[in-house]
C-alpha cells in the first residue's frame, strides 16, 4: 500500500520542484485577463485584414500555452534542456504576413513567460504599460472603420494595376493599397478603403468593369 501512495505522490508532485496548485490557478487566470486586454486592443486598434476577433482568441492560447510551459519547466534543468530540443524541431508551415500580428504574438508570449516565470507584478505593470502605448500611438486613429475593397483581374497591360488604382481614387475619400498578388494570369489587388456613400462604390464598380471586363470584387468589414 505503502508503495502505491509513494508513486501516486511521485507521479503528483513531481521530481524536482513541484507546482502549487492555487498560486498555478492564480497564474492561469492573470494570464487569461491581460491576454484577453492585449486582444481587445488587437481588435480596436489593429490595421490586419485577416479575422482580428478570430485572432484575438489564439493570442490567449498562445499566453496560457507559453505559461504553462514556463511553469513547468522553470524548477527542472532536465525538462529545460528537453524543451530546448524540443523547440528546435519545430517549425512554422504558415508566414506570419502581417509584422503586425507578430508584434502582438510577442507581447502575449513575454506574458506567457512573465507570469510562468513567476514574475506577476512585473508582467502587471509592464502590460499596463504597453496599452497605453498601444493607445497612445493610435490615438489619433478616426473612429470610423475602413473597408477592406479586394479585387481581382486579368493583367493585360503592364499599367493595369495604376489604372485601376488611378479610377478608385475618383471616387474613393480615402485609399490604401494594402497587399498585391500577382501571378501570370490573375492580379490580386487588397485596398483599405472609405466611401462617402454606397453610391460611389456601386459608380467605381461599375467604371472598373467597364474598364477590367471579368473583374471579380470583395467587400467586407475588416473586423
Amino acid at each position: 500500500m505503502n508503495k502505491e501512495l509513494d508513486f501516486l505522490q511521485a507521479l503528483f508532485s513531481g521530481t524536482d520542484q513541484p507546482v502549487e496548485v492555487f498560486p498555478f490557478l492564480i497564474q492561469l487566470i492573470m494570464t487569461v485577463i491581460l491576454s484577453l486586454l492585449i486582444g481587445y486592443f488587437y481588435i480596436k486598434y489593429g490595421n490586419s485584414l485577416s479575422n482580428r476577433k478570430a485572432l484575438s482568441r489564439v493570442l490567449v492560447l498562445v499566453s496560457l500555452t507559453t505559461m504553462i510551459i514556463i511553469t513547468i519547466v522553470k524548477g527542472s534543468l532536465a525538462l529545460s534542456l528537453g524543451l530546448v530540443g524540443a523547440l528546435s524541431i519545430v517549425r512554422f508551415r504558415t508566414a506570419i504576413k502581417e509584422p503586425e500580428e507578430l508584434a502582438y504574438f510577442f507581447i502575449v508570449i513575454s506574458i506567457g513567460l512573465g507570469i510562468g516565470a513567476g514574475q506577476v507584478l512585473v508582467t502587471i505593470i509592464g502590460t499596463l504599460f504597453l496599452s497605453i502605448v498601444i493607445v497612445l500611438i493610435n490615438r489619433q486613429k478616426t473612429t470610423e472603420v475602413l473597408q477592406n475593397l479586394i479585387i481581382r483581374f486579368r493583367q493585360e497591360k503592364d499599367n493595369d494595376i495604376e489604372k485601376a488604382i488611378e479610377l478608385l481614387k475618383k471616387y474613393a475619400s480615402e485609399l490604401e493599397l494594402r497587399r498585391l498578388d500577382e501571378d501570370e494570369q490573375i492580379s490580386e489587388v487588397s485596398f483599405a478603403v472609405r466611401f462617402s456613400s454606397p453610391t460611389q462604390l456601386i459608380t467605381a464598380k461599375k467604371e472598373l468593369q467597364a474598364v477590367f471586363p471579368g473583374i471579380s470584387f470583395s467587400f467586407l468589414e475588416i473586423i
